[in-house]
This record gives structure tokens, sequence and C-alpha cells, in this order.
């Protein structure tokens, strides 16, 4: 089982945003701005592409959803997405609040945030979500 599996199913802590039965959010914990989030699906998968359709689908409404309680948790002028995928073998999804452009570019310096602030950033976000 993969690490992304792990955090998923609970085995490794993480500051979970948002979940369902088929996929899970939680913080990048080397986040580009504040309420960086990845979107993962539950079932391991390395790449996106190979996702079913259907599920494909339902993983980018999920992604939707977690990105509209993004935005709303942390005024941004839009929500990006990016799509890597080579450095962890799970299909996920980079969601990033963005003020320009700058903010998706991923060889900018990472945050560094205490816990204490992490655990607020994904409360807020799973609020938003939870409603």
């Amino acid at each position: 089982m993969g690490i992304f599996a792990k955090i998923a199913a609970g085995e490794i802590p993480s500051y979970k945003c948002a979940e369902n039965d088929e996929f899970y959010a939680f913080l990048d914990i080397n986040p580009l701005v504040k309420g960086h989030t990845l979107v993962i699906p539950r079932r391991e998968v390395d790449y996106i592409f190979d996702m079913e359709d259907d599920e494909l689908a339902r993983f980018e409404v999920f992604a939707k959803k977690v990105a509209v309680a993004i935005k709303a948790a942390f005024p941004c002028v839009k929500v990006g997405q990016a799509v890597l995928g080579l450095e962890v073998p799970h299909a996920h999804i980079h969601l990033i609040p963005m003020q320009s452009e700058k903010d998706m570019n991923f060889a900018n310096p990472k945050l560094s945030l205490s816990a204490e602030e992490m655990q607020e950033i994904a409360c807020k976000i799973y609020q938003e979500f939870s409603k």
C-alpha cells in the first residue's frame, strides 16, 4: 500500500479537508500557498488517465466541490488545478488558491507552517466543504 492510500485509510496522519467513500482531500505538507490541497482517489491507481471514465468524472466533480470550499475559505481569484503525477505513484490533483499564475509555479519556495496553522487551514476548508 502506497503512502497516499495509507493517508486515505487513516494509517498516516493528514490534515483532512474533505472526503467521501471514493475520494479524499488533504493539505499538501509542502504548500505553495495556504490552502494548497491534494485530492486523491481512495482506490490505488498510479495514472489519472488509467481511471475509468465514470470514476474520473466523479473525481473531477469531487475536486470541484473541494475547490469551491477552498475559494470560500481562502478568497482568491481562482483555484488552480495541476496534475503532475511523477512524485507519488498515486493519481492526485493539486488544488491551489491563486492570486496570480505565479502561485502555480512548483519551483516557488514552499511555505513552512506550524501544525496548528495547518489544522486551522484544513478545518476552514472542511467546514466550507460540509455546508
